[in-house]
């Protein structure tokens, strides 16, 4: 039996010209990919709103004449760890995704198309734990 959804074609799963309207193995294994790829994102979100805003890079910014802004030095202790962070696991999670979306797939004589596109849910799993931590706040 098929039956018409929109474009979609639903039937047998690995019926030739049919799509089955689950997720596909693409969106799970992205989807897994996602959760150790939360590090990075947050490092990279921490970066944003805390240290950049910020107006000294340095203690001895903050003892310079004439400063008045805002330093915080538990901020600034941190800062060198968070951004070796982000490189090291950010570096780690793209060699993941060009190992599983790019070269596995030519390697099996498959196209990396659908992998590719599949690669936008990566952050889906940060998104959900930013929204769960906000929406508790």
């Amino acid at each position: 039996m098929t039956r018409h959804v929109g474009d979609v074609v639903t039937g047998t799963p690995g019926t030739p010209g049919k799509r089955p309207l689950w997720p596909r193995p693409q969106v799970w294994a992205n989807l897994a990919i996602g959760v150790p790829a939360a590090l990075p994102l947050y490092c990279a979100r921490w970066l944003l709103t805390v240290y950049l805003p910020m107006d000294c890079r340095s203690v001895a910014d903050s003892y310079a004449p004439g400063f008045s802004g805002d330093c915080d030095y538990g901020t600034l202790d941190h800062a060198g760890p968070v951004v070796f962070l982000l490189f090291l696991t950010g570096a780690l999670v793209l060699a993941v995704v060009l190992v599983v979306d790019v070269l596995l797939p030519l390697s099996r004589g498959r196209s990396a198309r659908p992998w590719l596109v599949a690669a936008a849910f990566v952050p889906v799993p940060y998104a959900a734990l930013t929204a769960g931590v906000l929406l508790l706040s």
